[in-house]
C-alpha cells in the first residue's frame, strides 16, 4: 500500500466529503526528514466533523486519525481542513 493510500484510509474516519493528497516529497529530496524515509504532503480535507472547531482542534483530529504515520511515514504535513460550507465560500472567492 503506497503511503498515499495509507493516508487515505486512516483519514477515512473523518468521513471527509472532499480528500486531496499531494505528495511533494520530491521536492524536499535531500532533506533530513526525506532522509530519514518521511515524506513531505499537503492534505485539503472537507469534513463535516470539523464544524465548530478551531484549526488546532481540526488539526489534532487529522494528527489522531493518522496515529503512528505520523512517527513514521510523515515528515511534513501542510493541513487545509474546511467544513462544507467554508469550501463553498472559498470556492465562490475564488470565481469572483
Amino acid at each position: 500500500m503506497s503511503r498515499i493510500d495509507a493516508i487515505r484510509q486512516r483519514l477515512a474516519i473523518l468521513e471527509p466529503l472532499l480528500l486531496e493528497i499531494e505528495d511533494e516529497s520530491a521536492l524536499h529530496a535531500g532533506h533530513a526528514g526525506a532522509r530519514s524515509g518521511g515524506g513531505h504532503f499537503r492534505l485539503t480535507i472537507v469534513a463535516d466533523c470539523f464544524s465548530g472547531r478551531n484549526t488546532v482542534a481540526r488539526h489534532r483530529m487529522i494528527y489522531d486519525a493518522l496515529g503512528e504515520l505520523m512517527r513514521t511515514n510523515i515528515h511534513a504535513l501542510a493541513i487545509r481542513a474546511l467544513t462544507a460550507d467554508e469550501a463553498k465560500l472559498s470556492t465562490t472567492r475564488k470565481e469572483t
